[in-house]
């Protein structure tokens, strides 16, 4: 009741309670005089003490990208003092449910949610809850009042392409991510926007479906390699796939860059250490962790938003799995 009278959310109220200090000024003075003005009687210690928590929740988290972004939370939640609560609601309904039940019963400052399509009676709950979200990589059209956190894909999948256009490349390969995403979206029409900037027709025999994992690139891959007419480069949307296209390279009895050049999109922490190491867009993964991180913890002190929708710059990586064609 006195979030609803303060117009704040209920973390809010419960870091006035606490004594923290991450209240701004005039917000504690409203929340502290209704506390006042209700008979509100204080906790035992014990409670005031607890630390309060950021949930951050991912589809799946099976993925190093993951790891990337729960690094970046996470140096930003220590630094606040508050803790960190990974979930995974595998995009079942029954998971969200079990997740959001669970999360009724800690002191939440905050929800980040991880390529996730928010659904409405879900949002409609948070809002109840005086919640705020945050949504990093959003699946499809996110709620109207919660930031979003991205990353350049189309202009990274744009330089991907004219790096392999720039090497002398006209039949490159392209790997996409799951439909349903707008990231996968924007890079498969920063490939298109390319290559029609270089006056080259997209073959769609050369464009193939994928989900980001190692197992559809290799599928992929293998595909693509088997075409009468195989691409001399391949674009994969992800690293992870761009791994599974060297074992589909592997298997076909070819090399990279020899054979067929091949460049990923994430720059993930191993891809420099793999033979060869791998060219790929840059994406900020761990920076748009700590950015979501410290824009609800922001929203949660009752602070404006400047922008709601940011997008962090992606850059080309230029390792060794890329070179001209017939070059080797």
């Amino acid at each position: 009741m006195i979030a609803r009278l303060a117009g704040v959310s209920v973390p809010t109220v419960s870091r006035v309670i606490n004594g923290r200090s991450d209240v701004a000024p005039q917000t504690r003075e409203r929340v502290e005089e209704l506390l006042t003005r209700h008979g509100y009687q204080p906790r035992s210690a014990a409670r005031r003490t607890q630390s309060a928590l950021i949930d951050l929740v991912f589809n799946d988290l099976d993925s190093p990208w993951a790891v990337e972004i729960i690094r970046g939370v996470e140096d930003v939640a220590q630094a606040s003092g508050a803790g960190t609560v990974v979930s995974a609601i595998h995009r079942r309904t029954s998971s969200a449910k079990q997740w959001l039940d669970n999360m009724r019963t800690r002191s939440t400052e905050g929800v980040i949610f991880v390529t996730s399509m928010v659904e409405p009676p879900l949002q409609a709950e948070l809002r109840r809850l005086r919640l705020p979200v945050v949504i990093v990589d959003p699946a499809g059209v996110a709620p109207q009042e919660a930031p979003t956190i991205g990353a350049t894909n189309w202009a990274g999948s744009l330089r991907a392409t004219q790096y392999l256009l720039g090497l002398g490349h006209r039949r490159i390969g392209f790997i996409a991510g799951p439909p349903q995403l707008m990231c996968s979206r924007a890079r498969m029409d920063g490939y298109r926007a390319a290559l029609d900037a270089a006056g080259l027709a997209v073959d769609d025999r050369l464009v193939r479906p994928g989900n980001f994992y190692h197992e559809s690139g290799y599928t992929a891959g293998m595909h693509l390699l088997g075409l009468p007419e195989p691409p001399t480069a391949i674009f994969a949307s992800s690293d992870q796939m761009a791994l599974g296209v060297y074992e589909a390279v592997r298997k076909r009895g070819l090399r990279v860059p020899d054979d067929v050049s091949v460049v990923g999109f994430d720059d993930l922490p191993e891809v420099r250490w793999c033979s060869p190491p791998l060219t790929t867009i840059r994406q900020p993964l761990a920076e748009m962790g700590m950015l979501a991180a410290r824009t609800v913890l922001r929203l949660a002190r009752g602070e404006t938003i400047e922008s709601p929708r940011v997008e962090l710059a992606t850059d080309l990586v230029v390792r060794d799995s890329a070179a001209a064609p017939g070059s080797r």
